[in-house]
């Protein structure tokens, strides 16, 4: 049973780091079927659902493990978890300073392929937050709490494999190229899951920092891309509705699977 049991985990975390991949997949192939791109109001919709699944899964995923995993430091536990938060913050708007730097005309990128280097980029940190949350597993936090994370993450990345492949099918790309770039945009999360469980596997004592760390980085993704992007041309009751539902979403899934 011992044998078993060890073959059984290893398996469970590779699905599960695989398994937002699979979402942005699963979008991407949109493109063989509709011909034009998704409607703004649709658009805005899914962001806000993104945003409240992100910030759920932030907290519940990430924030509480990390703070759980630092409780010997008593009064002072939420400390690796802050300073984790913050230099995911700090990542994200470096590298949203060097993706404004990037107009078209200057370096010669089309608004299109800004487009798919902001959702790849973007969707780094949210492998991140899966590898850290299955690295946690190993100091005791629940697998299904993290298979949670990564199957919520999954559900919000259905519309941006979506959102890549649909405006290049909707230019005259061929639908092959339209899907593949879809798919390639959200080939960076298993990479930035595996190096962020290796890390953890190397370094045990920084988990509580580098779970705050991907929380920071989904944060930031939320607060400074989702939220505005639903709020735009929106009443503020769907922006929170939207929101309200992602976050109900995501800490059902996390506290019933948890």
């Amino acid at each position: 049973m011992k044998y078993r049991k060890k073959e059984v985990i290893p398996l469970k975390i590779f699905y599960g780091i695989l398994l937002p991949f699979w979402g942005t997949t699963l979008g991407a192939i949109c493109a063989l079927f509709l011909k034009k791109q998704l409607r703004p109001g649709l658009c805005r919709g899914l962001s806000g659902f993104a945003a409240g699944v992100m910030t759920a899964a932030s907290v519940w995923s990430l924030l509480i493990p990390a703070i759980d995993q630092s409780s010997t430091l008593g009064v002072w536990a939420f400390l690796p978890a802050a300073a984790g938060l913050w230099l995911g913050v700090g990542f994200l708007a470096l590298l949203d300073l060097l993706l404004a730097k990037c107009r078209p005309g200057r370096r010669g990128l089309s608004p299109t392929a800004l487009l798919i280097l902001a959702v790849t980029l973007h969707n780094l940190p949210e492998g991140m937050a899966v590898g850290a949350a299955y690295a946690a597993c190993g100091a005791g936090e629940s697998t299904a709490a993290a298979a949670a994370l990564a199957l919520g993450i999954a559900l919000q990345n259905f519309p941006e494999g979506a959102i890549v492949s649909l405006p290049l099918r909707s230019q005259g790309a061929g639908k092959g190229r339209a899907v593949l770039a879809g798919v390639l945009s959200g080939a960076i999360e298993p990479l930035g899951a595996a190096l962020t469980l290796a890390a953890a596997q190397i370094v045990v004592p920084a988990l509580p920092c580098l779970l705050g760390f991907a929380a920071g980085a989904m944060l930031y993704v939320a607060a400074a891309e989702l939220i505005p992007e639903s709020a735009r041309e929106t009443s503020p009751t769907f922006a929170g509705a939207t929101f309200s539902a992602g976050f109900t979403v995501m800490m059902v899934l996390d506290v019933a699977l948890g």
